[in-house]
């Protein structure tokens, strides 16, 4: 969560409301609720979170939280947002910086399990653990994302494949991005099962040997 909070500033520029608080500049109150939203579901066995107790931890109103947000859907998007961002980001570095498709695909694995055991209540929301009781549209943004890391994985393995000389690359490149999505779909989703207690990076480099092997064909 450090990149939600490197927008927080501590400047008093803002003032300071009426209760004798300091009033937080534009667009730092948003960061704050989802930060608090973000570590509430941190917490191992957490029930579903609302907006009675975020606002209780953040010390205002609910109608505070409104001010901010038109709903509880638009915070979690707020989360989603945040894990796309960071995530793509990533990948598109690896793009830029990786020449070699095997390199980038299990590079690519490492980087999106290891933003899951850095963000465990981002996690939460990555696997759905955390949308069971809300506006369904946000699970199918979740699916899109994973849609996104299979056709990325995807794409990688192609190249891996042609390169090899296989016959059916793009059938090939499916079925093995498939795969390695639904692993670390897996990963993730044990990591917010256990309470965080099984890391997803668990003999990363052993299962990396067998899901993406260097060489093969």
């Amino acid at each position: 969560m450090a990149d939600l909070t490197a927008d927080v500033s501590t400047d008093v520029a803002g003032g300071v409301e009426g209760n004798g608080r300091k009033r937080p500049k534009p667009g730092e109150r948003r960061v704050q609720i989802l930060h608090a939203l973000a570590a509430m579901l941190e917490q191992p066995g957490a029930e579903r979170v609302t907006t009675a107790a975020l606002a209780a931890r953040l010390d205002v109103s609910e109608a505070a939280l409104y001010r901010h947000f038109a709903s509880k859907a638009q915070m979690f998007e707020g989360l989603i947002e945040f894990i796309e961002q960071s995530v793509f980001g990533l990948v598109n570095q690896l793009g830029e910086r990786e020449p070699d498709a095997m390199a980038r695909s299990r590079k690519l694995v490492a980087l999106l399990l290891q933003f899951g055991e850095k963000n465990p209540g981002m996690t939460r929301v990555m696997v759905g653990d955390a949308l069971v009781y809300e506006n369904e549209r946000l699970q199918q943004r979740m699916n899109l994302f994973f849609d996104k890391i299979e056709s990325a994985l995807r794409q990688n393995l192609r190249e891996v494949a042609v390169v090899a000389g296989a016959t059916t690359p793009t059938v090939d490149a499916q079925a093995d991005a498939s795969v390695v999505t639904a692993f670390c779909m897996g990963r993730l989703q044990r990591f917010a099962r256990s309470g965080f207690k099984r890391s997803p990076n668990e003999n990363l480099e052993h299962s990396l040997r067998l899901l993406l092997p260097d060489g093969r064909l």
